[in-house]
């Protein structure tokens, strides 16, 4: 029957084993071993410059045209005529403004309703921009100063104040001041200092 070694013996010789190969946890490729593979890099090497970007493809976007030009609403004695391309709103209301050409001034008249034997400066306007299809009721000078959106339009603008209003379609201004008093086109410009100037929307 052998002896038991003894414990002090059994030590050493386990301190003299050789160690075993390390196994590589990197799914068999061991760091610094020059594998451009090394996973944590995506398959590039550490060293390798990142790849560039390709350049993007020229744009072939067109920059956007610029608005066509506006015509002018051309006067022939009382009555105006819209230019064939105008927009349908425009042509309504150039007609509309001819129906008052021979109509009388009085304050207030248009506004109890848009069909009125005489008309003042915001019921003149206000008698227009419905025929047109642009208002549903009528308004005076101060409810046309935020009326809209704010500033000139391309082809309507509005010009009012807490005392005044009268209107430019095409180039012609629609105005109930002036000889002889009454909604008219007036050919000839006026002053827009103290008046605030809106214009339906998309025109």
């Amino acid at each position: 029957m052998r002896k038991a070694l003894p414990a002090f013996l059994v030590s050493l010789l386990i301190c003299a084993a050789p160690p075993a190969a390390a196994v590589a946890s990197n799914g068999g490729t061991a760091p610094g071993t020059g594998d451009p593979s090394f996973p944590g890099t995506g398959g590039v090497s550490p060293e390798a410059p990142p790849p560039s970007k390709p350049a993007p493809p020229p744009s072939s976007a067109q920059p956007a045209p610029p608005p066509p030009a506006v015509g002018h609403v051309a006067l022939a004695g009382f009555v105006a005529t819209a230019p064939a391309d105008a927009p349908r709103a425009v042509q309504l209301a150039v007609a509309a403004e001819n129906k008052l050409q021979h109509k009388r001034y009085r304050y207030g008249g248009g506004h109890k309703s848009f069909h009125d034997s005489a008309y003042d400066c915001s019921g003149a306007v206000s008698y227009v921009l419905h025929g047109a299809g642009l208002l549903d009721y009528t308004l005076d000078s101060t409810g046309f100063k935020t009326w809209g959106e704010r500033g000139r339009g391309t082809w309507i603008t509005i010009y009012a104040n807490k005392t005044h209003a009268f209107m430019v379609v095409g180039g012609l201004r629609l105005d109930t001041s002036g000889s002889p008093s009454g909604p008219r086109w007036r050919p000839m410009p006026r002053s827009t200092k103290g008046f605030v100037a809106r214009h339906p929307v998309g025109f």
